[in-house]
């Protein structure tokens, strides 16, 4: 990653509400912005030891919110088992799905699935129309897309006046920052219902991070340093007490923990003694007020609006 000579300001863990675990890098899609670099040959997948500590780590330490993130989630062949125990427990569950997997041979019934057990999806669709997003995501993902969507919206994802929810997940096709979220939701709503008689619930605006394939991008198009002087450029104090890792722990395939998924993805795993999901099982242990791991990527994330999983922080 490219240098930048400021140091981000240093934060600290508030109380633990969510588990993001990254299930595997195995995906159906390659995208060009992807900081995983998921895609079809990756074989990294959480072992069934790993996956049955999860429910465990929930309840120990009265956690709301599953993450369950990839590659392509669905693609674990335990994918449908850890959705089904979890949501037993009464917690959230949060599928981040790249919708095309809904649309793949032995994945019919997935839609089914995840409305059944009333599973949030957060699903990516940088653009409303096909030749930005077939760009970015590859020939042909778009058309699937809006079959996907369809799919969802007939199960009741995205209607009013429903309780099964539908984000979509903006990120600029190039190195900017993304632009205003109520300005764009209020498009893509319009623009969607329109053109292919869509509804969704939310549109989240997200920074794209200059790691992994991204980061190769803007290398080879001569962007790097420019973005990342953009995003230092234009960091914004007052999102520091909302970015996401104050919150959210995040797993990696191996069970090991890190501040957020960035970090994994640049092997920064957390300070402290809790280190793997399975120190989570230790009686009284407490995040709360631990040091966050940060590097010059963080400003990615309070750049402008500011950037997390969930859109928006201020």
């Amino acid at each position: 990653m490219e240098i930048i000579k400021t140091k981000f300001p240093e934060i600290k863990r508030d109380y633990l509400e969510t588990l993001q675990i990254n299930i595997g890098y195995k995906c159906n899609q390659k995208c060009s912005h992807c900081h995983v670099d998921a895609g079809p040959n990756r074989t990294e997948m959480m072992s069934d030891e790993i996956i049955n500590l999860i429910p465990k780590v929930i309840k120990a330490n009265n956690i709301k919110m599953l993450d369950i993130t990839g590659g392509a989630p669905e693609l674990h062949p335990k994918f449908k088992k850890l959705v089904t125990e979890v949501r037993s427990l009464n917690v959230e569950v949060m599928d981040r799905c790249n919708l095309t997997i809904l649309t793949e041979s032995g994945h019919e019934n997935l839609a089914s699935f995840l409305s059944s057990k009333k599973v949030q999806i957060t699903a990516s669709l940088p653009c409303y129309l096909k030749e930005n997003v077939d760009k970015q995501r590859g020939n042909g993902v778009f058309e699937k897309s809006i079959l996907a969507l369809r799919k969802l919206n007939s199960y009741g994802y995205g209607i009013k006046g429903n309780d099964l929810i539908l984000n979509l997940v903006y990120n600029p096709s190039g190195p900017q920052l993304p632009p205003s979220q109520k300005e764009l939701e209020d498009k893509y709503r319009s623009e969607l219902k329109e053109r292919y008689g869509i509804f969704f619930s939310n549109l989240f605006v997200l920074a794209n991070m200059p790691i992994n394939r991204y980061e190769k991008y803007l290398n080879i198009i001569g962007k790097l340093k420019e973005y990342n002087q953009l995003l230092k450029d234009n960091h914004n104090s007052r999102n520091l007490n909302s970015v996401m890792c104050k919150s959210t722990l995040s797993v990696d395939w191996k069970g090991y923990l890190y501040d957020c998924d960035f970090n994994q993805q640049l092997g920064m795993r957390r300070k402290g003694d809790i280190k793997h999901l399975d120190d989570l099982l230790i009686p009284l242990v407490s995040l709360k007020n631990n040091p966050i791991a940060i590097g010059n990527h963080c400003f990615g994330c309070t750049a402008g609006a500011g950037s997390s999983c969930g859109g928006e922080l201020n």
